[in-house]
């Protein structure tokens, strides 16, 4: 082979290495996310294990998706929680809510008027998007502006929400706008089980993907 040849098919086999590596690196960022934090699916996609369900409502397997529903005429909440409790963590999924109230709650107890008690972020087809809500405690902690939620909400498309909870410390982020922060909250709780919501007393379609979870 002519020394040029053999120089162009050397530079071939080194930027193919290259590029495989970086394939490689990109695969384990996404793993690990941007803080570096082993991610565990928390949902296994194809069951409800290591889930239940409270209240009264429908949860449901389809498209690959936990399929939320919950007729008007309904006034009990559904709620489905993980059967596992978390204290510090980064959790993330992905949601599209089509119609009626929804919400991720975190930190939250089996108790209160609605079922849960807690801290929910809140998930809904156009208001408050990212906002935090304390069931049972303070109400609205941060209630996002409505010119906000436009900015980082894709309206009745799938969007990302995640939240990072490490002790007092609370940041929730929507398609990775920055949707409320709480930089000290002494009164809440800072260990709890996690949940999706189904609001009483509203029509609600909501669906859920991909849902995993770094303890930290």
């Amino acid at each position: 082979m002519a020394p040029a040849a053999s120089a162009g098919l050397n530079a071939i086999r080194w930027l193919s290495c290259k590029m495989k590596w970086w394939a490689f690196l990109f695969a384990a960022s996404t793993a690990l996310g941007a803080s570096g934090n082993q991610f565990k699916a928390l949902w296994d996609g194809e069951t409800l294990h290591g889930w239940h369900a409270i209240g009264k409502g429908q949860w449901n397997i389809e498209q690959g998706a936990i399929h939320g529903a919950h007729p008007k005429s309904e006034k009990e909440y559904s709620h489905l929680v993980t059967d596992r409790s978390f204290t510090n963590f980064i959790v993330r999924l992905k949601f599209k809510s089509v119609k009626g109230n929804s919400g991720l709650y975190f930190r939250l107890e089996e108790k209160g008027w609605s079922g849960v008690s807690g801290f929910q972020a809140e998930i809904d087809p156009q208001n408050d998007v990212g906002g935090l809500y304390e069931t049972n405690g303070r109400g609205w902690v941060v209630q996002p502006k409505a010119a906000d939620v436009k900015e980082w909400l894709k309206a009745g498309d799938w969007n990302e929400m995640k939240v990072e909870a490490a002790g007092p410390r609370i940041t929730v982020h929507i398609n990775g706008h920055k949707a409320a922060q709480l930089a000290n909250d002494k009164a809440g709780a800072t260990h709890g089980k996690l949940a999706l919501q189904l609001h009483g007393s509203q029509d609600v379609d909501v669906w859920f993907k991909e849902i995993e979870i770094a303890e930290l």
